[in-house]
């Protein structure tokens, strides 16, 4: 177990300044893209050499260690793919300039590290810093790493976020791969398509973490991974999951769901509600975010906010019948439907 103190979140949502998740933000031809904020405390010369990716992280990352005093004992970012967008940019570079004189921009910028080393170079951090590379289960394995340092060290503090961004690159792939829809839909029509393939998404989430109960938001009691592409492996591990992580008479008061339109994953899904016997709420979070490989962490960061706010959005909602407070969240993600990944949420009492 460990406590969440702060959080930011950069998403096609309005997650960063004056948030509201009430209102809806639309898709942009099937892509469900941030619409960048002012980033305060990185320098112009630096933030125009960005990449999208590594400026979403930094600016979320800022905003997250701007409200701490405490000194961070560690940076652990989870991320798919980085700054693609630069890398494929460089490698254009080579064939354009037939090998000759590159420029070093792209290349710096476009490895899977740099956005983690950046947040180090600019908040002045000399200490751990590590980036998991795990496809969909990136975040969950950067929140592991960060919990058993906690084990070891129970008074350090961890900034652990989740980053990604939609590149021409791995948009074209994907959509060759039929993991995005192709006729047009709106966002709040996901659920109801009937198709394969989802909307892409983008975005990234950090989190302030420590074993410090006092004023934290939220504690992240139970984590756990798999990788299958049965759905009776999936409800048999999310009921071995439960018996270890929720007390004997207690239960989960939502299900924050990963769905996401997809058809063919659908069977996940519906295997893990069936589990829950239709005790517990449900709600889904991808027609806010889209999909992507670490977009586990932006359904944290919802989780978090609902938690403390006591508040769940109408378009969030898939059944219609809600608790009365909310204390307890299962975030369940399916990626590809070969990755998966439990998150228990609970809300912190002091």
């Amino acid at each position: 177990m460990f406590y969440i103190h702060h959080t930011s979140c950069i998403s096609a949502q309005q997650t960063f300044a004056g948030i509201d998740i009430n209102t809806l933000q639309e898709t942009v031809n099937n892509r469900l893209q941030v619409t960048e904020p002012i980033y305060e405390g990185i320098p112009s010369g630096i933030l125009r050499r960005m990449g999208r990716a590594i400026r979403m992280g930094v600016g979320a990352a800022l905003q997250v260690l701007k409200n701490n005093d405490a000194v961070v004992d560690g940076i652990i970012i989870g991320t798919a793919n980085g700054g693609m967008e630069d890398c494929i940019k460089f490698l254009n570079q080579i064939i354009d300039y037939d090998e000759g004189m590159l420029t070093p921009t792209n290349f710096v910028q476009s490895t899977t590290n740099a956005i983690a080393a950046q947040i180090g170079l600019l908040s002045g951090n000399k200490a751990y810093n590590t980036t998991h590379v795990h496809r969909g289960l990136a975040f969950e394995n950067a929140l592991i790493d960060a919990n058993m340092l906690l084990q070891e060290d129970r008074n350090a503090h961890y900034l652990v976020g989740g980053v990604d961004e939609i590149s021409a690159y791995n948009y074209n792939i994907e959509c060759l791969g039929g993991w995005y829809k192709k006729e047009p839909l709106a966002a709040r029509d996901l659920y109801q398509s009937g198709t394969s393939g989802s909307l892409a998404g983008e975005g990234a989430a950090l989190f302030f973490v420590n074993r410090n109960k006092t004023n934290a938001r939220a504690a992240v009691t139970g984590i756990h991974i798999l990788h299958t592409t049965g759905e009776g492996v999936v409800a048999s591990q999310l009921q071995l999951f439960l018996d270890k992580y929720v007390p004997v008479g207690e239960q989960i008061d939502l299900l924050l769901s990963g769905d996401n339109g997809d058809i063919r994953l659908q069977k996940y899904y519906d295997a893990c509600e069936h589990v829950l016997r239709h005790r517990t709420s449900v709600a889904r979070f991808k027609h806010m975010m889209g999909e992507y490989p670490s977009v586990s962490a932006g359904a944290l960061w919802l989780a978090c906010y609902i938690l403390k706010e006591q508040f769940l959005p109408v378009h969030m909602m898939k059944s219609t019948t809600l608790p009365s407070s909310y204390n307890r969240i299962l975030i369940y993600n399916s990626y590809k439907g070969s990755q998966h990944s439990f998150m228990l949420v609970e809300k912190n009492e002091i």
